[in-house]
């Protein structure tokens, strides 16, 4: 053994509960494979018993060219080989277990034994483990006694590997303190073969190893925990404090949305990190798990922002800073279903403009542009402003459908279930049918009529707390069927698309009928209670409501007192959550366009798109 006291560690928590892992001279550490929240605990169990043998269940046949790999890490390797008529490809990772065994024993002067006397096949072990991620909350042997309380069914293909694993065991030094890092599914079965002498195996022979360079751009199909997590465990290491998981996936999120407002020049709003969160961890509860795994955030990325955020979320996680493409191996790019069985996979398709569609076509009109810089600003001239009626009646139309909504909405709320008896009303309650199926009755539901109309509707698209928005004005409608209007953006004369001919991007709005009866909402003292913009639309909408609803969209519900505030009204707000809606309507809904003076109407067609 080296000298070498090795890396200072911090105080430990006393290890005397790992007890029941202490058979005579051996200390087990049973691991679930791949998992970085495993990787850590073996470091730091290493490190503090300092055992004289590290053995590790990995095969014999296989330990000069794993150790080769180990030497490469941080690098990523794979070990391939042919068995019978297929192709046997092994990642060796950063954190996966049984390879962090081996460095930290090699760091103290550990003996390193490859435990799989590799007799047999490995037995193909379908079996489900308690989340990782819960080991950062409980210790070892709680997660151990969890997985305990249903053991799998054991089969004589398991007790044969068992038997190798113990045979090789046995015959280590006696004099020696070992350490035996082993799969969780596999502890039990040791444990018992350990009881009786084994006697030895016949070992098979490999030939023809191979050790190759994994591509970069495969790494994320390929490890067990994507790169992203790998790199961060890497660097936590040496501090001996384990990356949490959770905490990687924001700061993945974070990097991906710097990536795409580069890509897109769009942001990602406050509500859809909201959704990304609340979905992500919906579709990590279906796997019952407590984290979200990279296929699981990337399908709550496409399915809340879009495909081209879903892409760089995939380009970040998958991203490893240490993995070369020039080096000593052959470089070879390997598909995920080559080496795992039952893959999943996701099809992205990044719509970003292309050089083809960027090119004219011959039949096609080119969009206007200045002749000279400065040319469209020069038609500003300050002494009114209109909308661009097309857009005018998409909101409308929009206006509408969240009208028609929130009295769905409110119908939903109060809808009551009854036993069918004679009619089957608005029609049966599968959910409570199936509760009460041992009853042998069928359910109905019975829609409460509303009374009363929706007025008011305010849309919330950020509620500008870092004073983004700061162009607001009021409307009026121009005729019977269209609403009056008040708004903040940004401003839209810095963004010209044409002669007098504004761009730009709503934070928020609120639209009222009948038309032409509302004053400036943002000069009105009465709403000066309002802390933000979105609340001064807010107490504007009840105020000019002649009808009892009022809706409100908008990433979070207004604070409690606009309830009282309603009320003394005689309105009631209904509330819309923004993630609800299509973020692709959404989206195309934010762009409005603001014309100096109703002469740009008749040519505003050809500039705006």
């Amino acid at each position: 053994m080296s000298g070498d006291p090795g890396p200072s560690i911090p105080d430990f928590p006393d290890f005397s509960s790992f007890s029941t892992l202490d058979r005579g001279r051996f200390h087990y550490v049973p691991v679930v494979p791949g998992k970085i929240e495993f990787a850590m605990e073996v470091r730091r169990q290493i490190l503090e018993r300092r055992p004289d043998v590290v053995a590790v269940e990995l095969p014999a046949t296989l330990e000069e060219v794993y150790l080769d790999a180990v030497r490469r890490l941080p690098e990523i390797s794979v070990i391939f080989y042919n068995e019978r008529e297929d192709t046997v490809y092994v990642p060796v990772e950063p954190a996966d277990p049984f390879v962090e065994a081996i460095r930290t024993a090699q760091e103290i002067g550990a003996q390193v034994v490859f435990a799989d006397p590799d007799s047999t096949e490995r037995p193909h072990i379908h079996d489900t483990y308690p989340d990782t991620y819960s080991l950062t909350a409980i210790r070892l042997d709680q997660y151990v006694e969890a997985y305990r309380v249903y053991p799998q069914e054991r089969t004589p293909q398991i007790e044969e590997f068992a038997a190798g694993i113990a045979w090789k065991l046995q015959g280590a030094d006696p004099s020696l303190n070992a350490m035996v890092v082993v799969s969780l599914n596999m502890l039990d079965p040791l444990l018992d073969a350990m009881e009786t002498p084994q006697t030895e195996p016949v070992r098979r022979r490999r030939e023809e190893l191979q050790l190759v360079n994994p591509h970069p751009e495969c790494l994320g199909e390929i490890t067990l925990e994507y790169p992203f997590l790998q790199e961060r465990y890497e660097a936590a290491r040496e501090g001996l404090v384990c990356p949490d998981r959770r905490k990687v996936q924001l700061a993945l999120l974070r990097e991906a949305e710097v990536a795409y407002e580069v890509s897109t020049g769009e942001k990602i709003q406050a509500w859809q990190r909201r959704l990304l969160a609340r979905y992500s961890r919906n579709l990590a509860l279906l796997n019952q798990d407590l984290a979200a795994s990279l296929y699981d955030i990337t399908i709550a990325a496409r399915s809340i922002v879009d495909e081209n955020y879903a892409w760089e979320v995939w380009e970040v996680a998958t991203a490893y800073a240490a993995q070369q493409t020039s080096n000593d191996l052959e470089t070879v790019n390997i598909s995920g279903n080559e080496v795992w069985l039952k893959t999943r996979r996701i099809r992205l398709r990044r719509r970003l403009p292309s050089t083809k569609r960027r090119m004219g076509s011959f039949g096609l009109k080119k969009r206007k542009k200045e002749k000279v810089p400065g040319e469209w600003a020069a038609e500003l001239n300050g002494n009114s402003i209109c909308s661009y009626p097309p857009e005018d009646i998409v909101i409308e139309e929009f206006g509408r459908f969240l009208k028609k909504k929130s009295k769905s909405m409110l119908s939903e709320e109060r809808a009551t279930i009854e036993p069918f008896t004679a009619s089957l009303l608005d029609g049966i309650d599968i959910r409570e049918t199936i509760r009460n199926w041992h009853e042998g009755k069928i359910f109905v539901r019975n829609m409460q009529k509303i009374h009363g109309d929706v007025g008011s509707v305010i849309v919330i698209f950020d509620d500008d707390r870092d004073g983004r928005y700061n162009y607001m004005t009021t409307w009026l409608g121009e005729h019977q069927n269209e609403s009056d209007m008040a708004f903040y953006s940004t401003f839209p004369f810095d963004h010209l698309v044409g002669p007098g001919i504004g761009r730009a991007e709503y934070g928020g709005f609120l639209m009222s009928l009948p038309a032409r009866r509302m004053y400036d909402v943002w000069a009105d003292p009465d709403y000066d209670f309002a802390e933000t913009k979105a609340e001064r639309l807010l107490l504007a909408g009840l105020d000019y409501s002649v009808q009892k609803y009022v809706v409100y969209v908008a990433a979070k519900p207004p604070r409690t007192v606009f309830r009282n505030i309603a009320a003394r009204f005689g309105r009631t707000i209904v509330y819309i959550p923004i993630g609800q809606l299509s973020p692709v309507t959404m989206k195309k809904l934010r762009v409005v366009h603001v014309l100096d003076g109703y002469d740009k109407r008749d040519h505003a067609k050809e500039y705006i798109w």
